[in-house]
């Protein structure tokens, strides 16, 4: 799991109810900057391009995700389109969560919620990366819903 921001700590509690509630495993990586994963990325493109002859560059996120075993799920309070500029270099399954929608004042608690970035949607998104990937059961979702107090009627926060 990709952490950043505010949402590092939400990232953390996610993973401690995975690993308690779940019996999933799940490493925490905290990322400080995808413009600068995204600028590393791109000039290792760039480089390698422009030199053929030399050994070929890694990129940064590349490099340290290589040996993970993913579902790589990515939460963020940014909008959803800044974690997506590392997709590319993402060694397998991304999913991404962000704060896509209509501007809001309130408290934090509730504008995570709102947009679907706090502990209990990391949760339900992991688990459902996993379910995709046949590693857990697809059934464990609607008791995971259950769990969590997830209300599927929600607005989505794209509308509302």
């Amino acid at each position: 799991m990709l952490g950043s921001g505010a949402i590092l700590n939400e990232t953390i509690k996610a993973q401690k109810i995975l690993e308690e509630d779940y019996a999933v495993a799940a490493d925490v990586w905290s990322v400080t900057s995808y413009k600068e994963l995204y600028q590393d990325s791109v000039e290792c493109e760039r480089w390698n391009l422009l030199n053929p002859s030399e050994p070929q560059r890694t990129p940064y996120v590349a490099e340290l995700l290589a040996s993970r075993v993913g579902p790589f799920v990515a939460a963020s309070d940014y909008v959803r389109n800044v974690p997506e500029q590392i997709r590319q270099w993402v060694p397998g399954r991304f999913v991404v969560l962000g704060t896509d929608g209509y501007g809001r004042s309130d408290a934090r608690e509730a504008l995570r919620h709102h947009f679907e970035v706090d502990r209990r949607f990391i949760v339900l998104a992991t688990l459902r990366a996993l379910a995709d990937e046949g590693v857990v059961p697809r059934s464990l979702l609607a008791e995971a819903i259950s769990t969590l107090g997830i209300d599927v009627n929600k607005p989505n926060p794209l509308n509302s």
